[in-house]
């Protein structure tokens, strides 16, 4: 009864989306107050309606229902619970209703926290964020229904996917989703703010929460799921420039170069048609994400289905609202006129650069993406492009973008002299020199990327750390210390961001250019030396797990005489499945991780063994944690400063409904 109710409520929700698309936006066009008023009970509903559906599913997984199809194919009796659980999305059908209630979720958050906006700028972006909602309810509904039935259900299930049965992955797919959706909410703006034809400075400060939102979530989203494939996959990287990787990247660089660009609407009302631009393409490329992983175009392990039919329609969606706001933009450009002049060398200046670098960047990805895909369709021809591409065309762009930053935070806004920008900067310029020429020191003349990665995080952070200080003013310490403790958290957050930024740069040089790999076959008892470490292979015994059987060896590693706690790595069998899956066992370690992963058995006898040092693995991703951390103080910040001057507005002068 419980599953029935929640398609129907999944059926009805459908129709209130519709609604919602329809009711609010002629109401903005007449000016009707009470059909725009209409678009925020519709919000409500939808989701409401949707979280139902979705907790209807969940229960049929938790109580292993094995009447709907979609249990059968991604679940199991000896499943783990939380298995169980995250079992709901980790599938195409039910990680499409996860995003459907997620958009849902955001249109109802402007109808809760949008009473500052005015009314029909509120009634237009709720209008457009139904009709995003109408286009993929139609899809989940009439393509992905996650409500089938079986007419004769079996005794039990074909499990989950091996690989997606870990908890890092558990939580990576609602924070990424989060962010990929979240990003729908700037594309409503974008979109509202065309039809009206008019971007000002409160647009501006609207819409930069909501991007910032969807920004740290995806930064958290992306980072989980490098160190799920890390820490999983076993082959021992962090990151493989896959086309799933890659999609769910580039909204990210788009996202972070709309925050920076939102900030000169606000503060400058320059850069307008710029920043409706990068709105719109961030959330086409999360559309884009969305087509890539679900219509099995290209190949990757990350995909959830490869069904062309399901694609034609995600690429349908996609080129509706991608092509029809360009169209719109392309009519309405004119009229989004931008009024702050400013000169090259500004505050100003320094976010273009960043745009286009942020931009330029993701163009990059894009290609080395779709490349493959176009060569096979115009010249027949079978092409890979891997990471020593993305590693040769990307890095410079982001090595740009960490020279330009300290400087750039440093500039007054209109017009600026960079050698004054430059006068608190020069003792940094020093220490982060020294800490590169430290780095090259200390590796007797290896490769260059590691002393780059340590002047550039080096710069980062300290500048990060500097332009903290300049915006306490002068006077003495104790009166800076006061103003550095009350300055807003956006200044904070912004700081914290960079330093994040700063550490990830430094985390990926380190391990990039001091990784030590060795692979061999060992006996048990074998003792062998890598790098400074001695590895010892002392046993590889069968376990049976809850829903597994593993091979698991027991290694010893000791570090110049120090013996580490014993290492068991695992090679999986899911019988249910029929899917092997590796499980890397890892010695983490502030400054390096030691990381075994056990192989096949030899026709000679012996295992397989792969051993990697790897130099300062976790900086990457305590960096992409501390860069998220910047966006939450920044976004505490910003909620509090917009909901203020509502207040305030409200309460010096009532605005009437149009």
């Amino acid at each position: 009864m419980i599953v029935e109710l929640g398609h129907f409520a999944l059926i009805l929700a459908f129709a209130i989306a519709c609604v919602q698309m329809v009711v609010p936006l002629i109401g903005a066009h007449r000016g009707w107050r009470g059909w725009m008023a209409m678009g925020e009970p519709a919000a409500t509903t939808q989701f409401l309606l949707l979280a139902f559906s979705f907790t209807a599913l969940t229960y049929a997984f938790v109580t292993s229902d094995f009447s709907l199809r979609l249990v059968v194919l991604n679940s199991h009796t000896l499943k783990p619970m939380l298995y169980k659980v995250t079992g709901v999305w980790g599938n195409h059908e039910g990680s499409m209703l996860l995003w459907v209630l997620i958009l849902a979720l955001f249109g109802a958050m402007v109808a809760w926290f949008g009473a500052n906006l005015p009314p029909k700028l509120r009634a237009r972006v709720i209008a457009v964020q139904g009709a995003i909602g109408v286009a993929f309810l139609a899809f989940l509904i009439f393509t992905s229904n996650p409500f089938l039935r079986l007419e004769v259900p079996p005794f039990d299930g074909q499990d989950l996917n091996p690989l997606l049965q870990d908890p890092g992955l558990a939580f990576h797919p609602p924070f990424l989703y989060i962010g990929y959706v979240g990003l729908s909410i700037s594309f409503s703006f974008a979109v509202a703010a065309l039809i009206e034809g008019r971007v000002d400075a409160a647009w501006g400060r609207w819409v930069r929460p909501w991007t910032l939102l969807a920004w740290l979530n995806l930064t958290i989203g992306i980072a989980l799921g490098s160190w799920w494939a890390y820490y999983e996959l076993g082959w021992g990287g962090f990151w493989f420039w896959d086309p799933v990787e890659n999609a769910s990247f580039m909204p990210w660089l788009l996202a972070a170069a709309l925050l920076h660009s939102a900030i000169v609407v606000e503060k400058r009302e320059a850069l307008k048609s710029w920043t409706i631009l990068l709105a719109i393409l961030a959330f086409g490329f999360s559309l884009l994400g969305a087509f890539i992983v679900r219509s099995g175009i290209l190949t990757s392990v990350h995909a959830f289905a490869n069904d062309p039919e399901r694609g034609v329609y995600l690429l349908a969606i996609t080129g509706i609202f991608t092509g029809g706001a360009l169209t719109l933009f392309a009519a309405r450009a004119g009229a989004l006129q931008a009024k702050g002049v400013f000169g090259v060398v500004s505050r100003e200046g320094a976010l273009v650069a960043n745009n286009v670098l942020l931009a330029v960047a993701t163009f990059v990805v894009f290609i080395g993406t779709i490349w493959p895909l176009v060569a096979e369709m115009l010249f027949d021809r079978k092409l890979s492009v891997g990471p020593p591409f993305f590693d040769m065309a990307f890095t410079p762009f982001m090595v740009a973008l960490a020279v330009i930053l300290p400087v750039g935070a440093l500039m007054p806004w209109k017009r600026a002299r960079i050698d004054r920008a430059m006068q608190p900067l020069w003792g940094v310029l020093v220490l982060a020199l020294a800490a590169g020429a430290l780095v090259w020191t200390l590796q007797t003349g290896r490769t260059i990327l590691a002393p780059i990665g340590a002047i550039l995080a080096a710069w980062l952070v300290m500048g990060a750390l500097v332009d903290l200080w300049q915006r306490t003013g002068r006077g003495d310490l104790a009166s800076k210390a006061r103003r550095l403790k009350n300055l807003p958290r956006a200044d904070w957050g912004k700081a914290v961001g960079h330093i994040g930024f700063g550490i990830t740069i430094w985390g990926v040089a380190a391990l990039t250019a001091w990784e030590i790999e060795d692979i061999r076959v060992a006996q048990i008892g074998d003792r062998y030396q890598v790098g400074n470490y001695e590895v010892t292979l002392v046993d590889v015994k069968e376990v049976e797990g809850p829903n597994y059987i593993s091979t698991m060896a027991e290694i010893d590693v000791i570090d110049n005489g120090t013996p580490l706690e014993r290492l068991r790595p695992e090679k999986r069998i899911y019988p249910v499945a029929g899917m092997p899956t590796t499980e890397a066992a890892i010695n983490n370690g502030v400054t390096r991780d030691v990381y075994v992963v056990i192989g096949d058995p030899q026709e000679g006898g012996g295992w397989a063994v792969r051993t990697f040092i790897k130099p300062y693995a976790n900086w990457i991703w305590a960096g992409a944690i501390i860069m998220a951390l910047g966006g939450v103080l920044s976004l505490t910040d910003r909620r509090f400063r917009v909901a203020a001057g509502a207040r305030k507005a409200r309460a010096a002068k009532p605005v009437p409904a149009e």
